[in-house]
């Protein structure tokens, strides 16, 4: 088995993942990093040596430098459609890189095609199929030799990692939610706690400015009554209140006008008072107890004897 020229320190699952994929390229395209997933690990180790029918390229058009993996995997899957299917990713033959030259010579820059060969052995669907499955596939779709342990456990253990951060991110992203809802609802109870203050201090202030109208109407309507009552002077008064003459005139001024108002306010009409009416059908009863007339006699409530003793009854 060829050795990478840049070995990666993980396992040697990693070391041959990543030799089959650049096998052909030059040193700088070959060399995966380190760092990089397992899953690429199916292209590269060798593969056996096999030289099959090359495909017919006389309507083949030239190779197009640098194709997009996009468009590479669209050419692929024109050429190849029994191993590279859409939406189902099969376990690829190791070294496949040097059978697609061989096949389709002139269709692929090498470039291109490592990385398509890349990005498509890196995918979580690829690697769900590499753990899953027990031969790896070659380019007509028949099995190309059994999936190594190593290359099984190396992707069982890249979708364990990658499934830990997705995890990890989901939590991440719920615990932002969670407070950013939090937030939000302690601002709309802070804002309502707000607005309520701003209402209870306004129902506050207006409470108190009619309690402060309130008395001073009432002292205003003290002084005018106690300068209405008074023998003594306007001077005189004014020094007993210790109020000036300007202020005491307009202080009677305005109690006076108080008055008028009130005198002139409309006040709340009392409920007429009216005899009960007497029902037409209700008769008058006499008054030894009697039932009245009409009256069934079981309404009549017999009247307790209050005769002396030995005196007898009347006759009826």
């Amino acid at each position: 088995m060829a050795s990478d020229p840049h070995p990666a320190p993980d396992s040697a699952a990693m070391n041959d993942l990543r030799s089959t994929a650049e096998d052909q390229a030059p040193a700088t395209e070959s060399a995966a990093p380190a760092s990089e997933s397992p899953a690429q690990a199916a292209e590269s180790s060798p593969t056996v040596d096999a030289s099959p029918t090359p495909v017919a390229t006389a309507n083949t058009p030239p190779a197009v430098a640098d194709l997009s993996p996009s468009a590479c995997a669209a050419r692929l899957v024109e050429l190849f459609p029994a191993v590279f299917t859409p939406g189902a990713p099969k376990p690829l033959k190791l070294r496949i890189q040097a059978d697609v030259q061989q096949r389709a010579p002139g269709v692929f820059t090498r470039k291109a095609l490592s990385v398509f060969l890349h990005r498509h052995t890196t995918s979580t669907a690829y690697l769900r199929a590499l753990a899953d499955a027990a031969d790896r596939i070659d380019l007509d779709g028949l099995p190309a030799g059994p999936v190594d342990d190593e290359h099984r456990q190396a992707a069982a253990t890249e979708l364990q990692r990658r499934r830990a951060l997705h995890d990890e991110r989901r939590a991440a992203e719920r615990d932002a939610q969670r407070k950013a809802h939090d937030e939000r609802r302690a601002g709309e109870r802070e804002a309502q706690r707000a607005a309520h203050d701003a209402h209870r201090a306004t129902h506050d202030e207006a409470r108190r400015s009619r309690a402060a109208e309130g008395q001073a109407l009432s002292e205003r309507a003290a002084l005018l009554r106690a300068f209405e009552a008074t023998t003594l002077t306007a001077a005189n008064f004014c020094a007993l209140k210790g109020l000036s003459e300007s202020d005491l005139a307009a202080a009677l001024a305005q109690a006076r006008e108080d008055r008028q108002r009130f005198a002139q306010a409309p006040r709340p009409q009392q409920p007429e008072t009216r005899p009960a009416e007497r029902d037409p059908r209700t008769r008058s009863q006499p008054s030894d107890g009697r039932p009245a007339e009409g009256e069934p006699r079981t309404a009549h409530r017999q009247q307790p004897d209050r005769r002396p003793r030995g005196v007898p009854k009347p006759p009826r």
